[in-house]
């Protein structure tokens, strides 16, 4: 990571800032990018990253992040939003404002940026899921379709890269301490299992870019019902129903 440019989405909290300070310590140079100046300004200070304040869902703004960050060796996509209640309670306005964070900002803003590392033949796409977009979640449909919508995109954008030297990493948190539930309008209610520091997730993130992974997931326990629901669904849909 040392040297790498690295352009961060969703810089200004939870796991994308943590994620900002953990490559600013392997020595990369950052450009990052969120809604809060404030917080923009507190990371320019203490990283020297480069600052550019962005709403990722109004129209241009994509183009406009694009030619600011300039050429990117590492591309973060953390910017995400949440959402809790019942599908039938969804706004529409609601809905497509997730979709256009979660799923639309994060393609457009790869295929923005895609072409540069293929002209300089290296670079690597991170793209932060969830373990929701994994195995699905009641009462939050919208954003775990989001975030399986970013799984796919993983899996496929990784295959069609194949052998050109641009990785593709999937990160798979399970619920992580930080204001993303206070953001979507719900606490976390479950005892089990319990959120992870968004450092850990950092760290995870930066050890799987530098050995070159292709998914992580943290806590890496969680990837056992990932697997489960794929060999084995009534199995899974069983226990699921038995221990939610």
């Amino acid at each position: 990571m040392n040297g790498a440019r690295c352009l961060v989405t969703g810089a200004t909290s939870g796991i994308g800032e943590a994620i900002a300070y953990a490559l600013a310590a392997r020595g990369a140079a950052l450009v990052v990018t969120g809604r809060d100046e404030e917080r923009l300004d507190a990371l320019e200070r203490s990283l020297g990253a480069r600052p550019v304040r962005c709403d990722l869902t109004e129209p241009g703004a994509i183009g406009e992040l694009a030619q600011a960050a300039g050429p990117v060796d590492v591309l973060v996509h953390a910017a995400g939003a949440g959402q809790y209640g019942r599908f039938v309670d969804v706004h529409p306005l609601q809905l497509e404002q997730l979709v256009a964070l979660n799923v639309t900002a994060p393609m457009a803003l790869t295929a923005a940026l895609l072409p540069g590392m293929l002209q300089r033949g290296t670079g690597h796409v991170v793209l932060v899921g969830s373990i929701a977009g994994r195995l699905g979640r009641g009462r939050e449909s919208v954003y775990a379709a989001t975030k399986g919508a970013v799984a796919l995109f993983a899996d496929s954008l990784r295959a069609e890269l194949a052998g050109t030297n641009i990785g593709v990493l999937l990160v798979t948190p399970g619920p992580v301490d930080t204001p993303f539930f206070a953001r979507r309008g719900a606490p976390y209610d479950r005892a089990w299992p319990r959120p992870v520091s968004a450092a850990r997730v950092a760290a995870a993130t930066v050890d799987a870019l530098e050995r070159n992974r292709t998914e992580v997931t943290v806590p890496r326990w969680l990837s056992v019902p990932v697997r489960l629901r794929g060999a084995a669904p009534v199995l899974y849909r069983a226990l699921a129903e038995r221990f939610d």
